[in-house]
């Protein structure tokens, strides 16, 4: 069987009930990032700093699992409102490399925090 190891980045956003990130059998599957910073504050700003933030978290969380964005394979993005789409799609072009992983964006109603926007991620080690 597998080593699980669990990863936490003390950059990233402070939540104390999870783990940032599982590492097993070459992957790592990173837990969805809100846009709160590393103190558990949500960063003030539209849906723009918002997916900033988020993204931001989840590069701090593969840097502390020894990954990179060049090793990401699969993004979920969820977000409150599907009319920021264009939005996301602005900072997500702009902040994560090409060629870019495979994505999934999905609506929801409502997240943790009452936030619009939630970013998981998965990885290669």
């Amino acid at each position: 069987m597998s080593t699980i190891e669990r990863i936490t980045s003390t950059e990233a956003s402070s939540v104390p009930f999870l783990s940032h990130a599982t590492k097993v059998a070459g992957l790592i599957f990173l837990s969805g990032q809100t846009p709160v910073d590393s103190s558990g504050n949500l960063v003030p700003g539209s849906i723009k700093e918002h997916t900033a933030q988020c993204l931001n978290n989840l590069g701090k969380v593969l840097k502390a699992a020894g990954s990179s964005w060049d090793k990401v394979v699969k993004v979920n993005i969820y977000m409150k409102n599907l009319d920021d789409f264009s939005a996301v799609n602005e900072v997500y072009t702009e902040l994560i490399p090409d060629p870019k992983p495979a994505r999934t964006c999905i609506g929801a109603a409502r997240l943790p925090l009452d936030v619009n926007i939630e970013i998981e991620a998965i990885a290669a080690t």
